[in-house]
């Protein structure tokens, strides 16, 4: 659930400023995020007790049917909704600040990363922030190091494949592959 005081800045364009309340906000959930991912990252962890310390981090529940392994990083945590049936396998990391939604029974691969944080090329505004939301759509699959980048949706039971850089939405029923990724066939 993404807080109301980021919503402003969601896929607006409209840019965080560097010095704000709301970096102030945004450093501090990272603080108390920061010992949970720890021991979520440093302990042996069961499927329940990894879900239940991630729970804890994003303050969300999350259905008992989503499998989330374990080294699993997020640099905020707050901004991750995750569906049912959902497998997250090892090594994935999110930067969700500009909402990261995973619907129902998404794959994801290890070593995958999901950005929905950018800055702008233009230096007098390089250290604000640009949000931009991901969605991954029912029965996607994400390959092993794949990269979505900021404002792209997966479409429902697409395939990104392994080691892809998703710049722009991938299509439903569909097959992406390369850098950047481009629709390789229809499924």
């Amino acid at each position: 659930m993404i807080d109301q005081s980021f919503k402003p800045f969601l896929n607006t364009g409209k840019l965080v400023p560097e010095a704000d309340g709301l970096r102030t906000i945004i450093s501090q959930i990272q603080e108390e995020n920061k010992p949970l991912i720890q021991e979520l990252n440093t302990q042996v962890q069961t499927y329940d007790s990894a879900r239940l310390l991630v729970e804890k981090i994003t303050q969300d529940q999350i259905d008992p049917t989503t499998i989330i392994n374990v080294p699993f990083q997020t640099d905020f945590g707050r901004h991750i909704s995750f569906g049912k049936r959902v497998y997250v396998n090892m090594d994935v990391f999110m930067t969700d600040l500009g909402g990261i939604t995973i619907e129902d029974d998404v794959l994801i691969a290890p070593r995958a990363k999901i950005l929905t944080v950018n800055h702008p090329l233009k230096p007098s505004d390089r250290h604000k922030l640009e949000l931009k939301s991901v969605t991954l759509k029912r029965n996607c699959w994400i390959g092993a190091d794949a990269t979505i980048m900021p404002g792209v949706t997966v479409g429902e039971n697409a395939v990104v494949a392994a080691g892809a850089l998703v710049t722009k939405d991938v299509p439903d029923n569909t097959l992406v592959a390369g850098i950047p990724a481009r629709v390789i066939k229809q499924l």
